[in-house]
């Protein structure tokens, strides 16, 4: 494991960049791999997945490089009010209905994304980086990552995370602004990122912490890749504009919304999760995000098999279109054509 201000190229990258976790699909193990073959990082989401199912891909993508991480939701329950819950599914059943999903669960269900497995299986077959979002790990569990081996990187959105943070004993931090796309990473799901530039929050955490930075939020260009590096960060984390990369698991009624000229805005919205989360408006956001309650992971739980129907059925007015600011960049390219690109900012 390395530590100090050489994290990146401790672990092997030649390129500032890294590819994104991105749950729900699209980081594939072809992408993590296809990220480590342009030689920047790649990271497999483990969110919503099973521990098996993590097992088969960390195997997956072992067989064909070294270098690659996995990224953790922290449990950070956020206990929905039942009543809102209630009145939340009876405004989505005629929604449900029409994409013929039955049986919408009648009580939240409330779950820790099998955490204490996946932590387990992390320290019982150690990959070379863990990175964290949502929340804080416990100190204990950064501390038998770091006894396998294993680097460690949160993600904060403010400077009070990032110090929280440096104290567990993490190895990194990537900051995330409010621009980026999917799910915000504020520890406290009620209290939105604040409306920051990248730039200056990058100098806002350095001014509490020595620890290695990467930056991430609406990098789309090798300007921007360039202006996080000269502020202060040893990498730019890439998401949104690796979506349509062909390695991605993006499915195509997501790919196809991306690419929608009349798609221009961008917001954050509790409506499809019960998080923070920054999408591409649509439909859904326009009729549920003024009534959506907060409330993690019921939210996710009650819309996802409705998401899921309208993924297949190509409506892209009820999917999630999880999207930072700099969507509009992203191209049907491989990944390592993207990331090279981006990382001719650091030359």
């Amino acid at each position: 494991m390395t530590n100090g201000p050489e994290l990146l190229g401790g672990l092997g990258a030649q390129l500032p960049v890294v590819a994104a976790p991105m749950a729900g699909g699209p980081s594939t193990p072809d992408l993590v791999v296809a990220a480590a073959e342009a030689g920047a990082l790649g990271f497999l989401a483990a969110g919503y997945k099973t521990p098996e199912v993590l097992a088969a891909e960390i195997r997956a993508v072992r067989e064909r490089t070294g270098r690659f991480g996995v990224n953790l939701f922290v449990p950070t329950p956020v206990p929905v009010d039942p009543a809102a819950y209630a009145a939340y599914a009876d405004r989505l059943r005629p929604l449900a209905s029409r994409h013929g999903v039955t049986g919408l669960p009648e009580e939240p269900r409330e779950d820790d994304d099998a955490w204490d497995a996946k932590v387990d299986l992390l320290l019982a077959d150690p990959v070379p980086v863990v990175s964290f979002t949502f929340g804080l790990p416990a100190p204990s569990v950064v501390r038998a990552l770091r006894d396998v081996g294993t680097a460690t990187v949160q993600t904060v959105v403010r400077p009070a995370e990032a110090e929280l943070a440096a104290r567990a004993g993490v190895d990194a931090l990537v900051v995330q602004s409010h621009v980026a796309g999917g799910h915000s990473g504020t520890f406290d799901p009620d209290d939105l990122p604040p409306e920051v530039p990248l730039t200056a929050l990058l100098q806002e955490v350095r001014a509490v912490t020595d620890l290695p930075l990467w930056a991430a939020g609406g990098l789309a260009s090798p300007e921007d890749v360039a202006a996080v590096l000269a502020a202060g960060a040893e990498a730019a984390v890439v998401g949104t504009a690796l979506l349509r990369a062909p390695e991605a698991g993006t499915s195509a009624t997501y790919r196809r919304a991306l690419a929608d000229p009349a798609r221009t805005v961008t917001g954050l919205t509790r409506a499809f999760s019960g998080r923070p989360a920054r999408a591409l408006r649509n439909g859904f956001v326009e009729a549920y995000d003024a009534v959506a309650p907060s409330g993690y992971p019921a939210v996710h739980h009650l819309t996802s098999p409705i998401r899921k129907a309208a993924a297949e059925t190509g409506d892209v007015e009820t999917i999630n279109i999880w999207a930072g600011t700099g969507f509009r960049s992203a191209t049907d390219e491989p990944a390592g054509v993207v990331l090279r690109r981006l990382a001719e900012g650091s030359a």
